[in-house]
């Protein structure tokens, strides 16, 4: 069974709104009525990398009448291999005026709204609080647990996407008519243990993918009709070429839609998602770049070791050290084949930014082996130390 529209018909469409949206108007389940529900929709989307390109274009496309969309960051060039909105001249801009431009140029129509900040727990419900529709379209976990909280507090449904290599899923978080975040997911991962796509790679498709159906879930969400993912999540393997439904439910002890809920405010502490995870050790230990380079420079024994996948290091590499990737350090078979690890020589690990560096600092201290983690990963080597090196 539909849910009623959330938006109901702002003013009469003109002419040149008939002739825009008529593919629209053919369609019985939008309709005059639906596509004036679409032009008095607000839409909130968080984020303005490659789930919100496809969200903010077809969204606009669609006629949605407002859109404000929240990012703090700027357009790197290795965000054109997937957050399409955004073009090599933008390169350095903030992308919420990049992504300004692109819906406006799409749909002059369509009122857009960017925010330049990082969503937070002391803006989240000011920002949230006049739109029909939160879109959640980040790429880390904290945020995506401030947000749902926001959503559920507000009692906004949430459409939420997210995106791994060739995968990707999409839910609507809906308290009240199904589980929101928290209910399917009670408790962050450890930090470090899933890769970002900075660190993973990504199709650039894939985002294209996701994002799309994310678009569709807000209009069938604005105008009531066909049954949203509330109560399922939608799977994608790209590389099978695989759609799945899995069935999702509300967890009754939720700590923020659930029975006795004990989560009543914002918080930005990264214990709201991770209260049921152990407390996390001791920070590794780290060395600079240019500390590092130092070392290296007179002499300093030193054992330098790339914890980095084969097609990283095919872009860059230092030109010294080993190759011992992550895994077989979590598996333990490299501390059994690089027995010199545990040798009097110390022992620097790096990766691109320093996640999955410190993630092995703290598997070597489990077996006895003292070593450091690469500030900043070979990113900052680059920055500081030989930027002829390819920064990727």
């Amino acid at each position: 069974m539909s849910p009623q529209p959330l938006v109901p018909p702002g003013p009469a469409l003109t002419a040149a709104e008939i002739g825009r949206y008529s593919r629209h108007l053919l369609l019985p389940e939008v309709g005059q009525d639906g596509q004036r529900r679409l032009a008095a929709a607000r839409v909130l989307v968080v984020g303005a990398g490659g789930l919100a390109a496809p969200v903010l274009s077809y969204a606009a496309a669609a006629g949605v009448g407002h859109l404000t969309v929240v990012d703090d960051d700027a357009v790197d060039v290795s965000n054109l291999q997937r957050q399409v909105i955004h073009r090599t001249a933008d390169v350095g801009v903030a992308k919420v005026r990049s992504a300004e431009r692109a819906v406006r140029e799409l749909n002059p129509g369509v009122e857009v709204v960017g925010v330049a900040e990082r969503v937070s727990a002391d803006n989240a419900l000011e920002l949230f609080a006049d739109h029909d529709v939160i879109v959640d379209a980040t790429d880390n976990f904290a945020t995506r647990y401030l947000v749902n909280d926001a959503c559920v507090l507000l009692g906004l449904p949430l459409v939420w996407g997210a995106i791994h290599r060739f995968d990707g899923q999409v839910s609507v978080w809906w308290a009240g008519e199904g589980p929101c975040y928290r209910c399917v997911f009670p408790v962050a991962p450890p930090v470090g243990a899933v890769p970002s796509c900075a660190e993973a790679g990504v199709l650039g498709s894939i985002p294209g993918v996701i994002g799309s159906t994310q678009a569709t879930e807000i209009v069938k969400l604005i105008l009531g009709i066909g049954r949203p993912l509330t109560g399922r999540m939608l799977v994608h393997d790209a590389l099978a070429g695989d759609w799945s439904s899995v069935p999702v439910a509300r967890d009754p002890d939720c700590p923020v839609c659930g029975e006795h809920p004990t989560i009543r405010s914002l918080t930005d502490s990264a214990s709201s998602c991770m209260s049921q995870v152990p407390s996390p050790v001791a920070p590794a230990p780290t060395v600079t770049a240019r500390e590092l380079a130092r070392l290296v420079a007179v002499g300093e024994p030193v054992r330098v070791v790339d914890v980095r996948s084969d097609a990283e290091r095919s872009i860059a590499v230092l030109p010294f050290g080993s190759h011992v990737e992550l895994s077989r350090l979590e598996d333990g078979g490299a501390f059994s084949d690089v027995t010199d690890l545990a040798g009097d020589e110390p022992v620097v690990f790096y990766c691109k930014s320093g996640v999955r560096s410190a993630r092995a600092v703290q598997l070597a201290a489990g077996r006895g082996i003292s070593a450091r983690s690469l500030d900043g990963g070979i990113l900052a080597w680059i920055a500081d130390i030989d930027p002829s090196l390819t920064a990727y």
